[in-house]
C-alpha cells in the first residue's frame, strides 16, 4: 500500500465517532466463528530510489558536433550579421544547416536559407534531409513549399534567389533568421540588403540573425570583401559600415537614439585544416594544391586579397600590413593626394624610416568635399605630426579650366596646405606602377618589404590588391576601377623620397647630397 493510501486511512479512522471500532486496511479472521482481530497498522517509510548517474552524451545519439575552433565560434556568435568561410573545406555547409536548429522548436521561429540557384539548393536540401529528422524527431519536409516544419510549429524555408527581383517573393514576410550559402555568388549586395528588411520577430525569446558562408572569389567578391573583410581584422566584431563610404551605420538625426551605431558584424575565417574529416587524409589538400595560383590562394589559403587579373598579386596582408605605432618626429613625413569632388578624394600620409622603408600611416577617403574644405580637413589631421616636408597633388588641379579665379591647388595653398604638382608626363603611370611593384618586394638586406601600411588604412589596403590590370594595356591598371588612393600612393612614391636627403636649405642655396629640381620650393 502506498504511503498516500495509508495516510488517508489513518485520517479516516481518526474522524470516526468516539467508541466506534476502527478497522485496519487488512482484517484477519480468528479460528472462532464470527470472531475477528484487528492488528495495529505498521507504517513503513518508502524506500528512496537513488537515480543512476546521467550521462547526457551517452544517453543520446550525437547527430552533429561542431569542430573546435572557427565552426564552434560561428555557431556561438551573437552579432547581427556574420560571415563564415574563407578557404574551401572548412565545414561551411554543415554549419549553415546546424545553426538554425537551436531555435527551430520554438513555435515562433521563422527562418530562410537560400542558395543562388535551384541546382545548388538541391545539394543543401539533401544534406538537411539526412540531418534534420535525426536532430528533431517528427520534423516534416514539404516538397511543395520547400519548407521544414517542426512538431512545435517552427518553420525553415529553403529557397533560391537567382535574380535580384526574386526577393520580391518575400515581400511582406518576416523572418528572425536568414542565411545565404556561398554569398559571393550574388554579384551585388541588393539581395542581402533587401532580406535585412525582412528581419523581424515579435517573440522576446528569439534573436535576429543574418548568416552567410562563402569562399573568396566569385562575382560578388568585391562587395563581400568591403562589407565583412576590410573594416576589421578577422574574428573581431565591429559596428556595421556603409560599404561605399566606410562610415558606421547609425541612427539618423532626430531619432531618440541619434548617433548610436545600428548593429555589429563579424568575419570568422576557416580553412581546410580546421576540418579534420577532410584534412587528415590529405587528398583534398592535394586537389587544391594543383589549382592555378590565384585559385589556390583563394580556396586553400582563404586569401581575400587575390583576384584573377589583379595588378598587384604580390600584396600580402601578413607582410605588408602592420599595426600602428608612434612615428618618430625625426622621420621624414609627406603626403600625396588624388582629388575628386563628384567621385572620391584619396589622401595618404607617408613616413620614411632610416632604412628607406615607406610607411603609409594615415589615409583620408571622402567625396563631395570642396578643395578649400579639404585643405582644412588635412591640416586638422596632421596637426600633431610635426613637420610635413611636402605634399604632392594631382597636377591637373593647377589648370584654370577657362575660369579667372584661383585654381583648386591655389585655393588649398592659400589655406596653408602646401602642394607641389605630381608627375603626369607620358609614361608616368607605368613608371609609378613599376615602382610600387619594387616597393612591395622584400629587401634582401633588411628582410622587410620596402612599403608597408598601417592596418588603420583600411581603404588603401582594400583597394590596392583589388585593382585589376587594364585588358588593353597590361602594363597599367584599369583606370575605370576604384583607383583614387592608388593614384595618390603612386604620386607620392614617385617623388623619390629618402630619409637622408632633406638637407637642402633654399635660403642658402646649398646642395649637399641632394639636387633639388625646384630652387624656389626646395624639392
Amino acid at each position: 500500500m502506498s504511503k498516500e493510501n495509508v495516510n488517508h486511512l489513518l485520517q479516516l479512522n481518526a474522524s470516526l465517532p468516539k467508541g466506534t471500532k476502527k478497522r485496519s486496511s487488512s482484517t484477519r479472521y480468528s479460528k472462532k466463528k464470527d470472531s475477528v482481530t484487528t492488528p495495529t497498522p505498521k507504517i513503513q517509510k518508502p524506500a528512496e530510489v537513488k537515480p543512476a548517474e546521467f550521462d547526457p552524451i551517452a544517453a543520446q545519439e550525437v547527430v552533429f558536433k561542431p569542430n573546435p575552433g572557427p565552426q564552434t565560434q560561428y555557431l556561438a556568435s551573437s552579432e547581427r550579421e556574420v560571415l563564415y568561410g574563407g578557404a574551401a573545406g572548412g565545414g561551411k555547409s554543415y554549419a549553415t544547416l546546424a545553426d538554425p536548429l537551436r531555435d527551430m522548436n520554438n513555435p515562433d521561429f521563422s527562418g530562410l536559407l537560400v542558395r543562388h540557384t535551384t541546382e545548388e539548393l538541391r545539394e543543401l536540401i539533401q544534406k538537411s534531409q539526412e540531418l534534420y529528422p535525426k536532430a528533431i524527431p517528427g520534423i516534416k519536409w514539404s516538397e511543395r513549399k520547400s519548407q521544414w516544419t517542426t512538431p512545435r510549429g517552427g518553420r525553415l524555408w529553403m529557397s533560391y534567389l537567382d535574380k535580384d527581383t526574386d526577393v520580391m517573393r518575400y515581400q511582406g514576410q518576416a523572418f528572425n533568421y536568414v542565411a545565404f550559402d556561398e554569398l559571393t555568388q550574388w554579384n551585388s549586395p541588393y539581395a542581402w540588403n533587401y532580406m535585412r528588411s525582412r528581419l523581424r520577430t515579435s517573440s522576446t525569446e528569439l534573436g535576429l540573425y543574418m548568416r552567410a558562408t562563402t569562399n573568396p572569389g566569385g562575382p560578388g567578391h568585391s562587395w563581400v570583401k568591403k562589407m565583412f573583410i576590410d573594416p576589421s581584422p578577422a574574428n573581431n566584431p565591429f559596428w556595421a559600415t556603409n560599404i561605399e563610404t566606410g562610415e558606421t551605420l547609425a541612427f539618423p538625426q532626430g531619432h531618440s537614439r541619434a548617433g548610436e551605431p545600428l548593429f555589429k558584424r563579424r568575419f570568422i575565417p576557416a580553412s581546410l585544416f580546421d576540418n579534420p574529416y577532410l584534412a587528415d587524409t590529405g587528398d583534398y589538400e592535394a586537389m587544391l594544391l594543383s589549382l592555378p595560383e590565384h585559385q589556390r590562394k583563394q580556396l586553400l589559403e582563404g586569401n581575400w586579397d587575390i583576384n584573377e587579373g589583379a595588378a598587384f598579386p604580390e600584396f600580402n596582408r601578413s607582410i605588408h600590413v602592420v599595426e600602428p605605432y608612434d612615428i618618430p618626429q625625426s622621420w621624414t613625413k609627406f603626403r600625396a593626394c588624388d582629388y575628386g569632388y563628384g567621385s572620391y578624394t584619396g589622401v595618404v600620409w607617408i613616413a620614411v624610416t632610416p632604412s628607406e622603408q615607406l610607411v603609409v600611416y594615415r589615409e583620408l577617403y571622402c567625396s563631395k568635399v570642396t578643395a578649400s574644405d579639404l585643405a582644412d580637413m588635412i591640416l586638422r589631421e596632421e596637426a600633431e605630426d610635426g613637420t610635413i616636408r611636402y605634399g604632392v597633388l594631382d597636377s591637373s588641379l593647377w589648370h584654370n579650366r577657362g575660369d579667372t579665379g584661383p585654381s583648386l591647388a591655389e585655393q588649398m595653398n592659400m589655406k596653408g596646405c602646401r602642394w607641389r604638382p605630381s608627375d603626369r608626363s607620358k609614361g608616368s603611370r607605368v613608371s609609378g606602377k613599376n615602382e610600387i611593384h619594387r616597393r612591395l618586394q622584400v629587401d634582401e638586406f633588411t628582410e622587410e618589404p620596402r612599403l608597408v601600411f598601417f592596418s588603420s588604412c583600411t581603404n588603401t589596403i582594400a583597394q590596392l590588391p583589388s585593382i585589376p590590370l587594364d585588358k588593353k594595356n597590361p602594363e597599367d591598371v584599369d583606370t575605370n576601377a576604384e583607383d583614387h588612393l592608388y593614384d595618390a600612393l603612386r604620386y607620392g612614391i614617385m617623388t623619390r623620397p629618402r630619409s637622408s636627403i632633406w638637407d637642402y636649405d633654399p635660403s642658402k642655396n646649398q646642395r649637399t647630397g641632394f639636387q633639388a629640381s625646384d630652387s624656389t620650393f626646395g624639392y
